[in-house]
């Protein structure tokens, strides 16, 4: 066992970071405890309390004939009820009050408003925190990530943690900062463990992030990683048979140019292909220096 004194900063932080993303939150032990040898020891007094106790005598027969009138007027508790679970509600239907929740929100504080008081998706239940949209529409640039990461949920919005610090620096390469642009994720709720969503919740939450487009009123988006480059322009293809293409996407009927490129994430990975997201950045600048800016 390594003991976090043998460790640097450096390697006790990465590790700390590590546990963090693994979903660890609580430390319950200061010092490490052998918990088969404790058990071990609990058996074997128990064993010798039981072998140690002499061996109960048969009793003799009740001469009484009558019950003890005191014993059988003693009231018995009834059974405690096993708790109920709350009911579950159909995807169907969940999918039908999402929509309902997002059509009628008129602008993007009362989106988020219905999004945080909306409890027909089951992620909600394990997530610390319910992520919306960070920045301003007015720059009419929006950035897409997948779902939220473990340092999105700690800090209650899109792109927290190492990889925005990365993101942060890709895009003050392109002249873009993040106050300026509007950040969103395509999930609002961490996934427990980082696992991918079901087809049922994603359903489920298409109408939030469908409605967050249609009243920010971008004119390009910049779609981040593979599970958000597959959920807006269909098929299997990973990111880097998606990466680098326009395309134009109908969003609640109205035409929004897009482009993929690789998450933040992961290029702290797989350092070598942020050749590839360079080469579409520039893509994303030059659109937007064009038809935005210009």
């Amino acid at each position: 066992m390594i003991s976090a004194s043998d460790l640097t900063p450096a390697e006790l932080a990465a590790l700390l970071h590590f546990h963090a993303d693994a979903g660890v939150d609580w430390l319950l032990e200061e010092q490490p405890v052998d918990r088969f040898a404790e058990f071990e020891a609990m058996r074997a007094a128990r064993q010798g309390g039981r072998a140690a106790q002499p061996r109960a005598e048969t009793p003799a027969p009740a001469t009484r004939t009558q019950p003890d009138r005191r014993q059988a007027a003693k009231p018995t508790a009834p059974a405690a009820a096993p708790p109920r679970a709350a009911p579950a509600i159909p995807d169907e239907q969940a999918v039908e009050q999402a929509r309902f929740a997002a059509e009628s929100a008129r602008s993007l504080s009362e989106l988020k408003t219905a999004i945080e008081a909306f409890n027909g998706c089951n992620l909600k239940n394990s997530a610390r925190s319910t992520i919306f949209a960070s920045g301003t529409a007015e720059g009419r640039i929006m950035v897409i990530g997948p779902m939220p990461s473990a340092d999105d949920d700690r800090e209650g919005a899109p792109f927290s943690g190492r990889a925005g610090l990365l993101l942060d620096k890709m895009l003050a390469a392109i002249g873009l900062q993040r106050d300026g642009i509007l950040l969103a994720n395509v999930i609002p709720w961490r996934p427990p463990g980082n696992r991918a969503p079901s087809a049922p919740e994603i359903e489920i939450c298409r109408p939030f992030i469908e409605r967050q487009i249609a009243l920010a009123e971008p004119k390009a988006l910049l779609l981040l990683g593979n599970f958000t480059a597959r959920y807006f322009f269909g098929g299997g293809e990973t990111i880097h048979g998606l990466r680098g293409q326009w395309r134009e996407l109908s969003i609640l009927g109205r035409a929004v140019p897009a482009i993929a490129s690789l998450h933040p994430q992961e290029l702290l990975t797989a350092p070598i292909n942020k050749r590839l997201a360079w080469s579409d950045l520039l893509a994303f600048k030059h659109y937007i220096d064009a038809e935005i800016l210009g």
